[in-house]
């Protein structure tokens, strides 16, 4: 049946929040909460990633860059790679992979 999943909506900044919202053999889309100033830890992708801002504004560090992303920004990265994320407002972005 149909359902309306409140849980982007709810999900709270306090320091990092990571929730997975869908799982399947073919897409994961996980919901992050980033509180300003908190990071989300050097990692890697095992898939190729979409990155979408939801509300807030990050800094996306890979590769030696650092890209801006704020509200409505997509931005797209390889698996792989090592990258990190710091807020600079409160934040909230969806990972598909």
């Amino acid at each position: 049946m149909y359902t309306i999943d409140t849980r982007i909506k709810d999900q709270s900044f306090n320091a990092l929040q990571v929730q997975k919202l869908v799982k399947t053999d073919h897409i994961e889309i996980l919901s992050i909460s980033l509180e300003k100033g908190a990071v989300f830890p050097k990692h890697t992708s095992a898939t190729d990633a979409e990155l979408v801002v939801l509300q807030g504004c990050i800094v996306f560090h890979i590769n030696k860059k650092d890209f801006e992303l704020s509200t409505q920004e997509h931005f797209s990265f390889p698996k792989e790679v090592a990258h990190w994320v710091e807020a600079t407002e409160d934040s909230k972005f969806l990972i598909i992979r």
